[in-house]
């Protein structure tokens, strides 16, 4: 059979922010089913890889395929395959967290809905408090109810940046089940990270940025939790006093 084409294709990824280089020649494939953690100190890159991928910022050069689909010629094609859990909340504060997940469900055009909504409150721990209004939220609840966004739909690529951020313990174990079933069912994953030990033991594959550039690959059962923190720290502390 046929080797299938990798659902997430970066070829020569380049992204400048003025005269400042954010990406310098990324080359990284993701398959189905398959979870690609990414570590890397501030400022190495992470976050523009993963806006580029989501259709959110248009590489500067090279290019960024997503399930066959040019990300900078059709981000509007790609979106609706993409799903994405960010820094922000992306919440409408005035709104309850019930009000909230129906916004987003209909402008994703999810199916069934209203089951939807009702299974990602419960599984995030939020059907007590649906009709609260999210102003009201902790910023623990705010990121669950984030989480709860996330798993109204079953997307092809899900895009993961410092997803631990504000997770408890509970809600942690939530969205690593919800990664493995979406990888169950062949979905390609990049989760951006600096939690070594939680980003390993979820990897399938790992690599690091460093200044731009991808600067360590491996598969997970091909190093150690050790070595990659000896990697990190040196590629943090060469990019801190380059």
């Amino acid at each position: 059979m046929p080797e299938q084409a990798p659902v997430i294709d970066t070829r020569g990824l380049v992204k400048w922010y003025g005269a400042n280089p954010a990406l310098r020649g990324i080359d990284l494939c993701v398959a189905a089913g398959e979870i690609l953690v990414l570590f890397g100190p501030n400022g190495s890159g992470k976050t523009t890889l993963l806006k580029i991928l989501s259709g959110r910022v248009r590489p500067t050069g090279g290019t960024a395929r997503v399930a066959g689909r040019d990300v900078g010629a059709d981000g509007n094609g790609t979106r609706g395959l993409i799903g994405t859990l960010g820094h922000g909340h992306q919440l409408y504060e005035a709104l309850s967290a019930r009000e909230n997940l129906t916004f987003a469900a209909t402008m994703l055009g999810v199916d069934r809905p209203r089951e939807r909504i009702s299974t990602a409150l419960v599984r995030t721990g939020l059907e007590a408090v649906a009709e609260a209004r999210v102003r009201t939220f902790s910023s623990g609840m705010k990121r669950r109810l984030a989480l709860a966004k996330l798993m109204l739909r079953e997307p092809k690529v899900i895009l993961l940046d410092e997803p631990y951020a504000g997770l408890d313990v509970e809600a942690t174990k939530v969205l690593e089940e919800y990664l493995f079933a979406s990888k169950a069912a062949g979905a390609a994953a990049v989760l951006a990270t600096h939690n070594l030990t939680k980003g390993f033991a979820v990897a399938d594959r790992l690599a690091i940025l460093g200044r731009g550039r991808l600067v360590f690959e491996s598969r997970r059962d091909e190093t150690s939790v050790e070595a990659l923190r000896d990697l990190f720290a040196l590629h943090g502390e060469a990019q801190e006093t380059a």
